[in-house]
Formats: structure tokens, sequence, C-alpha cells
């Protein structure tokens, strides 16, 4: 996927989220106040709008080579967008997206895992321990 189709799907995505939802009445339009969009001469790109009712979203991407030559140059992007929620909290995301880790986003309001039990904790570090089957399977010749 070249950078014009990460940028348009993202761009998409943001505007699509907007929209009213099937079965809802639509609602008041809200006006954009600012907006940025620069696009480099190298594939790097950044763009910005902020929404009279306090949406604000942001990316910059920049073009990587990788290592893999059948992947090519990559785009790795680092963003954020923040509102508040129907119940008066103010969301806030930020995120990078690369090809190393894929798209990885931080935020109080995310769930995390809880934690892993003890005994279960001790069970995995002893598995982790033990030689691969691989190993065992040459040390029985």
């Amino acid at each position: 996927m070249d950078w014009t189709n990460v940028l348009f799907l993202t761009t998409w995505l943001y505007l699509a989220s907007g929209a009213p939802q099937v079965g809802q009445s639509p609602q008041r339009e809200i006006k954009i106040i600012s907006q940025t969009n620069n696009i480099q001469p190298d594939g790097g790109y950044e763009w910005s709008y902020e929404a009279e009712n306090g949406i604000k979203a942001q990316e910059t991407g920049t073009l990587k080579k990788t290592k893999d030559p059948e992947n090519g140059d990559v785009i790795v992007a680092n963003g954020g967008y923040s509102y508040t929620d129907p119940e008066g909290n103010q969301i806030s995301l930020t995120y990078v997206a690369d090809d190393e880790g894929g798209f990885q986003p931080q935020g109080a309001h995310l769930p995390t895992p809880p934690p892993i039990p003890p005994n279960i904790k001790r069970a995995l570090d002893w598995i982790a321990s033990q030689p691969s089957t691989t190993e065992r399977a040459g040390k029985r010749k």
C-alpha cells in the first residue's frame, strides 16, 4: 500500500466516523475551525484539523526504507486525536503505525489485560526455560 492510499484511508475513516449512524437523526453541521494538509516530495506528509466541537486530530507520516526488498519503502505514521465523549470525559489517543509493530495505540481509556495469576506465570516461565522440541530431538541422535 503506498502513502497516498494510507492518507486516503486514514482521512476517510476519520470523516466516516463523524457521519450519523443508521437509525440516528442527523445532527447539526460541525464546522472545521483549523486544518492543515502538507504532502512532501519525499513521500512524507502531515495533516491536522480541529472542529468547533473540540475534536482534534493530527498525523505525521515519514517514508522509511525497509530491509526487506519485497516490501520496499513503508510509511511510518505518528498521530493522535482527542474528543469529549457523551458522558463528558476527555478521550485522547496517540499512536504509532509502522512495519515493525503495526498499529500501536496508547490512551488512558483503552482496556488493559488483567495481571497473569502467579501460578500461571510460574508455569509459563518454566515452559520458556525448557529446550525446544528441535533441541531435544537433536540430543537424541
